[in-house]
């Protein structure tokens, strides 16, 4: 069986999506509520591919992340909760593809990023269609971030979390002689520069009366959020209208 698995923040104001916090007009108590809400969306969708939901949670966070999957679920049992295991954020993500690859027995594993709400039920099936035929399949996000990375083997994990991390997982699989493929782009909501991206794309598809991850969406519109342009480095500003 495939699993998709949520590798989690505490979902609280000050430990969720803090750089949007920082480096937008969003409060911290603002970045969390929008954090809540894409990890319901983005939770919704993999349970709709009919992968296995895994979230993999830090401390003692568990509670607060089934209160906000649980309810986004057909199924409120379709989820699986552990906790996460490691020093580092790089020992915590191959621990977690170790054990269920080698114990658990998974044919599969991709671990999505919880604000990849762009992510739809056929972007899954594709990855997950990818790795039949590669060991190690890469969605990159942006500025050489990923919202994606499958496995059907495992790699060195060491320092596998390095910037530009698509780059960084795909000289790991060809150093344990493993194939590869890197997927098309798609921005999450992780840092400011993914927002810029993401924000736009979510706007023009509700202008156009296309299907939207409805909890991001509606609280992004609440919030007022827009790009725009401005006299700076990369052309545009998040505001609030």
């Amino acid at each position: 069986m495939a699993t998709v698995v949520l590798r989690a923040e505490v979902p609280v104001e000050g430990d969720a999506l803090v750089e949007l916090a920082a480096e937008t007009p969003l409060t911290e108590a603002e970045a969390a509520a929008l954090y809540r809400r894409a990890l319901g969306d983005v939770a919704e969708t993999v349970e709709s591919s009919g992968a296995g939901l895994l979230v993999t949670y830090p401390g003692d966070s568990e509670g607060q992340l089934r209160d906000a999957v649980e309810p986004a679920l057909g199924d409120p049992d379709a989820a699986r909760f552990e906790p996460q295991v490691g020093s580092t954020s790089a020992a915590r993500l191959g621990n977690t593809v170790t054990h269920l690859l080698d114990e658990e027995g998974e044919t599969s594993v991709g671990v999505l990023d919880p604000t990849a709400v762009l992510v739809d039920r056929s972007t899954i099936d594709q990855a997950a269609m990818t790795l039949r035929r590669h060991d190690v399949v890469v969605g990159p996000a942006t500025a050489g971030g990923i919202y994606y990375a499958g496995f059907t083997d495992t790699v060195d994990f060491t320092g596998v979390d390095r910037q530009p991390m698509v780059e960084t997982v795909v000289e790991a699989a060809t150093e344990a002689g493993l194939s590869a493929d890197v997927r098309a782009p798609m921005p999450t909501l992780a840092t400011p520069m993914d927002l810029h991206s993401t924000l736009p794309i979510l706007r023009a598809r509700r202008q156009a009366g296309l299907v939207v991850p409805e909890r991001t969406s509606d609280y992004l519109d609440e919030l007022g959020l827009r790009t725009v342009e401005a006299e700076q480095k990369d052309g545009i500003a998040i505001v609030r209208e």
